[in-house]
């Protein structure tokens, strides 16, 4: 993820209208301070953000995407050939087709910037391959391995990753909302700035994943294990988590009013207040549910000390 390229873009696309980070800051209602970190790279807006900024800008949303081209001709697309003779990279043509033979199916392809709403890439093997920017809502992915892979300002709605291998992926700033993950392998993935509205994680093991500055409340989380996961400054109010296993799990300034752990497994869990400890914080542990939790003494002892109602609480 090139979130410099993307602050770039944005600083030029303003420059070009005239407009001064003040200006854009009052038509998205943030501050000026915001747009300033977006373009010195050192923060990225999410995907509502985006598609806001590329109306005012009056760029496409394309724009933002790393192969985007001003030249007439649209956008162009270019591959790496990973096994030729030479070791050169070649070019791909537009109107190529996805391929159809088991030989075929490692891509060639960077598909950022393309409209690829409900393509088929069932089962493809797809190391370090770069979707930002681009249209993959209703795509199928289930059984591709995406190793390395980057999605960043995408339309991943209602995606397919039932059995994807999203080993050591980045997916920021992105529309996930409706996407599937299904015995996924999620192994040091980021998710990062995303909407994962109606998501759903099902039978899925979690390891070392990171979820930063991503809103949860409405994702759906069902037979999961969770090792060495980071919820950081993530939005879980009234989140279900009912039934799941968190070990060596830290739950870093994440919003938990009205979650649920109820039957839940925890060891090794880290609740880290998303503000300073006063009365409000110790109201708001109360509102979190262990019914039937079972948990080690440490993580008892840490939930016990913010305030949290652990009667109904097992030791492991």
């Amino acid at each position: 993820m090139d979130i410099k390229m993307i602050g770039n873009k944005i600083a030029k696309a303003r420059k070009d209208k005239n407009m001064s980070q003040a200006q854009l800051a009052g038509l998205l209602f943030i501050s000026p301070q915001a747009v300033g970190k977006w373009e010195r790279g050192e923060a990225i807006p999410d995907i509502v953000t985006i598609n806001k900024l590329a109306e005012i800008l009056g760029v496409d949303l394309n724009y933002f995407s790393e192969n985007f081209s001003s030249a007439d001709n649209g956008t162009v697309f270019k591959a790496t050939v990973d096994n030729n003779d030479n070791g050169m990279e070649q070019p791909v043509p537009e109107d190529v087709n996805l391929p159809t033979s088991p030989e075929e199916r490692k891509l060639l392809t960077n598909f950022s910037g393309g409209d690829l709403s409900k393509s088929d890439f069932a089962g493809v093997i797809a190391h370090q391959r770069k979707f930002n920017g681009s249209a993959l809502r209703g795509s199928d992915f289930a059984g591709a391995d995406l190793t390395r892979s980057s999605f960043t300002g995408s339309d991943v709605r209602e995606a397919n990753f039932e059995g994807t291998n999203l080993t050591d992926c980045t997916l920021a700033a992105n529309d996930l909302t409706g996407a599937i993950f299904h015995k996924t392998v999620l192994v040091r993935t980021v998710f990062s700035a995303s909407s994962l509205a109606g998501a759903k994680f099902t039978n899925a093991e979690l390891t070392d994943v990171t979820l930063t500055k991503t809103d949860l409340r409405r994702t759906v989380f069902e037979n999961c294990i969770f090792k060495g996961v980071d919820f950081k400054y993530s939005d879980m109010r009234s989140v279900c988590l009912d039934g799941q296993t968190f070990i060596s799990v830290k739950f870093d300034k994440t919003a938990l009013n009205e979650a649920t752990f109820n039957g839940s497994t925890l060891r090794n869990v880290s609740f880290r207040p998303t503000y300073a400890l006063t009365n409000k914080y110790y109201r708001t542990m109360k509102t979190i549910c262990f019914d039937g939790a079972m948990m080690d003494k440490l993580t008892y002892a840490e939930l016990k000390g913010l305030g949290a109602e652990l009667s109904k609480v097992t030791f492991i």
